[in-house]
């Protein structure tokens, strides 16, 4: 299959729920290859961007083609394939009791649970390599209920790689982690990062330590808006960040992470 050279396109994207302006005009072109982080506070709009990338959410004004594809002329069957989703929403339907490697292998047939034995060994196997990918090769047998919220995440990232999909989404994948969860987590997503074979990637976060090495754009969000958006290093910048947050922060770097503080804080 072709990977398309624009994954993911929004034009003049506006979304609103209940008189409330979710998305105001956002523009935003995702190339093949490209490593994203969306940043912004509380109701910045990052989910619903998320939601309306996929089709989840159908924007009042506005077009998003989404792998070469109009939305609105698609097939979202036919799409769903080609995209992996990692959420805290795909957490709460997936069962306690079932075994790791089954919430991997599930996703090859767009299931939540095994049904039955008709899976191929082929599919056994790629299930196995992406939880190798992400470290969880000692979790295979185990039951998802019982695992650490840093083993979920991973296991989670490991079902949304399953179908070798063009572009990956990552919904606030270090939330609730500590920090030792965190850099462990954020050392596997730099190491796909670094897969230049890899699908494209988005991460939303609210925290700009979380963005892991390698990632190459970031666009900050306020109130549904775009503040700024383009090659990482030009949009993380203090003025940029203050803006987004309403505060005036100061941002260093350090091997590729970042990391923003109060300006003047002691």
């Amino acid at each position: 299959m072709r990977v398309a050279d624009e994954v993911l396109t929004l034009r003049g994207v506006s979304v609103v729920r209940d008189g409330r302006p979710l998305l105001r005009d956002v523009y935003w072109r995702v190339g093949a290859g490209e490593r994203w982080a969306v940043i912004g506070p509380n109701g910045a709009g990052k989910t619903t961007l998320l939601q309306v990338a996929v089709g989840a959410l159908r924007p009042e004004v506005g077009t998003v083609s989404l792998l070469g594809e109009e939305l609105e002329q698609s097939d979202l069957d036919d799409l769903q394939p080609r995209v992996g989703f990692a959420s805290a929403a795909l957490h709460d339907r997936l069962s306690p009791t079932e075994r790791v490697l089954d919430v991997v292998v599930t996703a090859a047939h767009a299931a939540l649970r095994r049904v039955g034995d008709d899976y191929d060994e082929s599919d056994e196997q790629h299930a196995r390599a992406m939880l190798a990918q992400l470290g969880c090769r000692a979790l295979v047998d185990r039951t998802y209920g019982t695992l650490s919220e840093g083993e979920r995440k991973r296991v989670q990232i490991a079902r949304a790689l399953m179908t070798d999909p063009e572009l990956l989404l990552l919904d606030e994948p270090a939330a609730g982690l500590d920090l030792g969860a965190r850099e462990a987590l954020l050392r596997r997503l730099s190491r796909l990062a670094a897969d230049a074979g890899g699908p494209a990637m988005i991460l939303v976060t609210h925290h700009v330590e979380e963005i892991p090495a390698g990632f190459t754009h970031a666009m900050l969000m306020r109130g549904g808006r775009v503040v700024a958006a383009g090659a990482l290093p030009g949009v993380l910048t203090d003025a940029s960040l203050s803006s987004c947050f309403g505060l005036p922060l100061r941002v260093s770097a350090e091997d590729g992470r970042f990391s923003a503080r109060l300006a003047g804080g002691r």
